[in-house]
């Protein structure tokens, strides 16, 4: 069966996931303009930027060979609970002979997501399914852990770009794990690597830490968000993403009330500004907020596809967030008419104003 799925963070750890279990994986390309150009051409003109970007990444797979995709849906008022049925109704139309494989809420239909299970299985025995689970687990923990440093680094680069560089190394180093093993060599191979950068050594009153909110889709893929974490390394922000694959895969996939405490924790934070779960991201995106306020961030980030429903009611409490946290936020609207040259200009006003706020504490 020769399977793709949709482009979002870092792809090397689906693929992997799908090598393992004897799949013929297309790995779909980093989304360029074309992808956002097929994906707004054959979208609804009302949908979110998410859905026209998976959209466009799909119709790219499918005219490399993909006969299969493979995805995670959604559930509550936030429109991704029907991402999977309006994606095969569009590749339907458009004459794609595709099949799409949704995994939801394994609550909400259990039968379902077995019969999913059993086909994505492709009739591997399930130890081997076991083994291959472990091994990505522990791939996204080493992964993330990877990303969270390089995020820190960036701000103190001597030679700019160069942690960029070696993260598009690491990633070609994990495409080549088979078990735990080459997992922590690759890990250590890494950190290696990143010891080598060279660093400008700052004082620790005068670093600048930002967090990035949102959605989860913006938040996490580079390419659609104008590369927003190297942008504010490059103005000598350390960054934090509120999103990482690792936490999601333990607050939905992992059993075990441990595995979910981070985001339980983040709920919590936010259930002053939005009591009940309203779909998307929104209540962990004001949670985090809070989080970061407390953790002594400087500022925070919150991105947002244009008119996402979540989204747009965070954004709306955000301000009373800021003024009672005392930690400045700007929300930075993502879809195909976002110019990069307004993002920075932005980014740059943001980072002033903090610089400014920090010079005015320590006067």
């Amino acid at each position: 069966m020769k399977v793709a799925f949709p482009y979002m963070g870092t792809t090397v750890i689906y693929k992997k996931l799908l090598e393992l279990l004897g799949h013929d994986v297309i790995e779909p390309p980093e989304p360029t303009q074309r992808t956002i150009d097929l994906g707004v051409k054959y979208s609804p003109e009302f949908a979110c930027f998410p859905l026209k970007v998976v959209l466009g990444s799909y119709i790219e797979a499918v005219e490399m060979g993909a006969e299969t995709l493979i995805t995670s849906g959604g559930h509550g008022p936030c429109r991704a609970g029907f991402y999977g049925e309006t994606h095969k109704k569009i590749l339907k139309n458009m004459g794609y002979d595709v099949d799409i494989i949704v995994f939801d809420d394994y609550k909400r239909d259990i039968v379902g997501t077995i019969n999913k299970v059993l086909r994505v299985k492709n009739r591997k025995p399930w130890i081997v399914v076991w083994k291959a689970i472990k091994v990505v687990y522990a791939m996204a923990k080493a992964l993330d852990r990877i990303e969270q440093r390089i995020e820190k680094m960036r701000a103190y680069e001597v030679n700019k770009g160069e942690c960029t560089k070696a993260w598009e190394t690491i990633k070609d180093l994990f495409d080549h794990v088979k078990n735990i093993s080459d997992i922590e060599k690759a890990e250590m191979e890494s950190n290696r690597l990143l010891d080598e950068i060279k660093l400008v050594d700052v004082p620790e009153k005068d670093r600048i830490r930002i967090g990035i909110v949102g959605e989860i889709y913006v938040v996490m893929e580079q390419s659609i968000n104008l590369r927003i974490e190297e942008t504010l390394g490059s103005l000598g922000a350390e960054v934090e993403r509120s999103q990482y694959l690792s936490q999601w895969i333990d607050f939905n996939l992992k059993p075990g009330a441990a595995a979910k405490e981070h985001e339980l924790s983040i709920l919590k934070k936010g259930e002053k500004y939005i009591e009940e779960i309203i779909g998307g991201h929104a209540k962990q995106t004001v949670g985090h907020i809070v989080d970061y306020a407390e953790r002594g961030f400087d500022g925070v980030v919150h991105l947002m596809p244009f008119a996402c429903l979540p989204e747009l009611v965070s954004q709306s409490i955000i301000p009373t967030i800021s003024k009672e946290h005392n930690i400045p936020v700007i929300t930075l609207s993502i879809d195909e008419q976002t110019g990069a040259a307004n993002i920075l200009t932005r980014l740059e006003a943001f980072m002033d104003l903090i610089r400014n706020i920090k010079r005015t504490k320590t006067a």
